[in-house]
């Protein structure tokens, strides 16, 4: 199957930033699975549900075409993932590297012999910000 990636995020309100990943992340692998992560575990890390129900942001993915495979990513851990979907490389944005949790991921997968490569992320639109913009507090 060559190189498979693995490009994990919540999809909210899909935007350009999560295409340019997307995007990106296929021309650096032979094989792109998607993880769209669940309500629950989205609520869990910032304490508010997503916009788009789960099933609605996997449809999403799923029909933009770029990805071969989109999965339910369950888990708050993308470790957790890697020994589910034994990926190669997992795709981040930018705003991940040299942070903690980026860190850990990197020492993680380079023990198994993955890897994690990082995007810039596009600052011009996110779905945080489109999020305040539609709860009128930006």
């Amino acid at each position: 199957m060559g190189v498979v990636g693995y490009a994990p995020g919540v999809y909210d309100m899909f935007h350009i930033g999560h295409l340019n990943i997307l995007r990106r992340a296929s021309e650096h692998c032979d094989y792109l699975i998607a993880g769209v992560v669940e309500d629950d575990v989205v609520t869990k890390i910032k304490g508010r549900p997503p916009v788009v129900p789960h099933d609605e942001r996997m449809e999403v993915v799923r029909a933009i075409g770029i990805v071969d495979e989109v999965v339910s990513d369950w888990s708050s851990d993308k470790f957790e993932m890697w020994k589910q979907l034994r990926y190669d490389v997992l795709f981040k944005g930018d705003d991940w590297k040299g942070t903690e949790k980026g860190l850990r991921l990197e020492k993680l997968l380079g023990e198994v012999g993955a890897g994690v490569h990082y995007f810039p992320y596009t600052a011009s639109t996110s779905s945080t910000d489109l999020r305040r913009l539609l709860e009128g507090t930006l």
